[in-house]
């Protein structure tokens, strides 16, 4: 699902600005989750200031989750990426866009035909600054109608990031013809491109 957001949603973008948690080299950290962490990934991966996507698990209980515990929805954690990104590139602010543009925000604990709290729409903030950043810009969304519904989701701190099993990572880059990407990655790819086509990576770029 991907829905304009209005010019009144624009002012949370122009927020305080964002000094996320520091990774290497000026580089800083972001932790979404919006359903199949197959479709975020293959989408994060193309945007410009970029570094890496790692699929993986957040916000349960379970220590070391596998992936089969995780599709339970026993473990309580949820399918998400963790950003590696340049903010002199993409700030962000503009990570807050591609997320909540790129996914429905208003189906609780489901995307399309999955469903569990596993498949949960959430913001796992690294600091108080992407905090702020991001509850300013959900209020924002929620006030100008952006979507039809309101918006339901998570913004909660991050406390543990579990990297996924390796067949899980650059999984639609790896397995362009399985049946799932075919029918959803690539055209949730191809809106997100139709859509951010000033923010895209050029060819080639990893």
């Amino acid at each position: 699902m991907i829905d304009p957001i209005p010019a009144a949603a624009e002012d949370a973008k122009k927020a305080s600005p964002s000094t996320p948690a520091k990774a290497v080299d000026g580089l800083e950290k972001a932790t979404f989750g919006s359903g199949c962490f197959w479709c975020t990934e293959a989408v994060f991966q193309q945007l410009k200031g970029v570094k890496s996507v790692v699929s993986g698990y957040s916000g349960g209980k379970t220590k070391n989750p596998t992936y089969e515990e995780v599709c339970t929805g026993n473990s309580g954690h949820a399918e998400v990426i963790q950003v590696t990104y340049d903010p002199k590139i993409v700030s962000y602010p503009e990570l807050l866009e591609v997320f909540w543009k790129t996914h429905d925000p208003t189906t609780l604990n489901q995307q399309g035909a999955d469903r569990g709290t596993q498949y949960r729409s959430v913001i796992f903030y690294h600091n108080e600054p992407q905090q702020k950043l991001a509850d300013e810009y959900l209020k924002k969304l929620d006030a100008s109608g952006a979507f039809d519904a309101p918006i339901v989701t998570e913004i909660s701190p991050l406390k543990e990031f579990y990297p996924g099993e390796k067949y899980h990572q650059n999984y639609f880059r790896n397995n362009p013809d399985n049946p799932y990407c075919t029918a959803v990655i690539k055209r949730k790819v191809a809106k997100f491109r139709a859509v951010f086509k000033d923010k895209l990576k050029e060819t080639g770029s990893p």
